[in-house]
């Protein structure tokens, strides 16, 4: 067995793509409208669903926003230097919502950011684990 993808619901598909594509850097490897049930699906990643993990991003047609709630926590992302993808977010028009820095009770280097619907994204800096 192995992890095929995570899907997030969002509320403006085009918007959200640009996201994952434009400010983290991630390809958009398919699309599929579902005119009957009023829906479209579209996967983004850094690889291959074949190769890799990938994220589906399910956008109902019909609705324009989610709740969060609070059992959800966060999609995490392996950068190189944590400081250095904060920088590269910012200047690609994303928002930083925890800058670079050690965590609280550890000396890993990590950062979070957020989606346009709201959804973490953290980043965790390779060798600091």
């Amino acid at each position: 067995m192995r992890i095929l993808h995570t899907m997030l619901r969002v509320g403006n598909l085009d918007r959200s793509i640009a996201f994952y594509t434009e400010v983290l850097g991630m390809r958009e490897l398919r699309r599929n409208d579902y005119p009957d049930g009023k829906f479209t699906l579209a996967f983004v990643g850094y690889q291959d669903e074949a190769d890799g993990a990938v994220l589906e991003l399910t956008h109902n047609w019909d609705t324009d926003a989610y709740d969060l709630g609070n059992g959800y926590g966060h999609i995490a992302l392996e950068v190189p230097d944590a400081y250095a993808a904060c920088e590269q977010v910012k200047a690609r028009g994303g928002r930083v919502v925890r800058e670079a820095g050690p965590m609280k009770h550890g000396s890993t280097v990590i950062a979070f950011v957020e989606d346009p619907d709201g959804y973490k994204i953290e980043f965790i800096q390779r060798g600091t684990a």
